[in-house]
């Protein structure tokens, strides 16, 4: 399969926390702060691509919206798709896919998915002619991690939960314009998530071959201080801190390349949207 050459678009990879406001409240209107949240996106940005993580699908805790469709909606497209990697909510009850039900959830299948489930996302602007998916495996331990929390004066704060590490996967969108997305959140398992990254660094290889694109490699990775571009020696093409988004201090959330050089993009500011502990990572490729 050859497609078009590669043209000029925006890029945004975006860890939603499962569209939870902050700090976070009990009378959140799920729908329309994701709706507001998406607007502001791509209203400062223009995007052509967002790369979505922590992503509900049609989960009580977050008002049983498809998350994915909305952003969409948002964007006023219909090229979506999104791939769960659990049925049920991470942190709770939750059991891994079996073979039958769907690895990517798209508009043209929507209506075939029942259940609640728990992934990443991938909207776009331009059309998607083609998607794959990686499985990326779990760690087998889990960690203590910081959550954002309100405290009792109603003020931003924090808490720490163990969490159990869930199912990781990548998921890529082959698109009409030279360009191979891949999106991915890996565990927060030091280790783990190196191996994960250097198997969807081949995994990029084989892509690219494929389809003659180039690729890019975004998503949450749970690496800091820039290493993902180290171990992967693929250029790092953002580098503002992400993490906290009331006060970012980590990066953790990166756009990857191996053939863009200096001066064929551009890291554009970051944008707060009063949601989610992470804040939008974006670049424009000329």
């Amino acid at each position: 399969m050859v497609v078009a050459p590669a043209q000029s678009m925006r890029i945004i990879s975006w860890n939603l926390l499962h569209g939870q406001v902050i700090p976070p409240t009990s009378e959140q209107d799920w729908r329309q702060s994701l709706i507001t949240a998406a607007k502001t996106v791509a209203d400062n940005y223009r995007p052509d691509f967002i790369g979505i993580q922590e992503v509900d699908e049609k989960l009580g805790r977050s008002g049983n919206i498809s998350q994915t469709k909305l952003i969409g909606e948002a964007m006023g497209t219909q090229h979506w798709g999104f791939a769960p990697v659990i049925i049920g909510e991470p942190g709770a009850k939750w059991r891994k896919l079996n073979s039958a039900e769907l690895k990517v959830i798209t508009e043209e299948n929507l209506e075939q998915n029942n259940e609640g489930s728990y992934g990443i996302g991938i909207v776009s602007k331009i059309p998607i002619i083609h998607w794959d998916r990686l499985e990326l495996g779990k760690s087998v331990f889990g960690m203590p991690l910081v959550i954002p929390a309100e405290n009792k004066k109603g003020k931003q704060s924090i808490r720490f939960i163990y969490v159990a590490d869930e199912p990781r996967v990548a998921l890529a969108a082959t698109l009409n314009c030279g360009w191979t997305v891949i999106n991915t959140h890996l565990s927060f398992v030091p280790g783990v998530n190196y191996w994960q990254l250097q198997k969807i660094k081949r995994w990029a290889k084989k892509l690219a071959e494929q389809y003659k694109t180039q690729v890019l490699i975004i998503g949450d990775m749970n690496l800091p201080k820039g290493i993902p571009a180290v171990v992967s020696s693929w250029n790092s093409l953002v580098t503002h801190n992400s993490y906290p988004s009331w006060g970012a201090k980590i990066q953790f959330d990166y756009i990857l390349s191996d053939t863009l050089q200096p001066g064929q993009f551009e890291a554009l500011p970051t944008v707060v949207t009063g949601m989610s502990d992470h804040l939008p990572m974006s670049v424009r490729i000329n």
